[in-house]
């Protein structure tokens, strides 16, 4: 009988420990994303290089807009860049208010009035 008592107890420790690491993976991430935030209002224009991959910021928390700086991490929001690679070096125009339909490239969607009257940091 013993050894039926020590092995509930294994398993009820067992079950415990996999409730505490599944709250602490729900905390860091979260099922439901956090919206993104408007970062600016106007894109930002630059030059990509042919066969570089870029990481573009899909949160809008980045203090390096329009790229991801790990923001989205370290907030926690459960959001993750988008990773893309330019065939050729050309000047583009990048999203910053996280609303275009044709991300990470500005459709002209911060022309809008929704976001137009948007604070920056906020969600859409």
């Amino acid at each position: 009988m013993g050894d039926v008592g020590a092995l509930l107890r294994r398993v009820a420790w067992n079950l415990n420990q996999r409730r505490d690491i599944s709250s602490w993976l729900a905390k860091w991430f979260p099922k439901t994303p956090a919206k993104s935030v408007v970062a600016l209002k106007t894109p930002i224009k630059l030059e990509l290089v042919a066969g570089k991959t870029y990481r573009w910021c899909v949160c809008g928390r980045s203090k390096k807009q329009p790229f991801c700086d790990g923001s989205h991490f370290f907030q926690r929001t459960g959001l993750s860049p988008l990773k893309f690679k330019v065939q050729e070096t050309r000047m583009v125009a990048l999203c910053t208010c996280k609303a275009t339909q044709k991300p990470p490239y500005c459709d002209g969607t911060h022309r809008s009035e929704r976001v137009q009257q948007a604070e920056v940091g906020s969600p859409l």
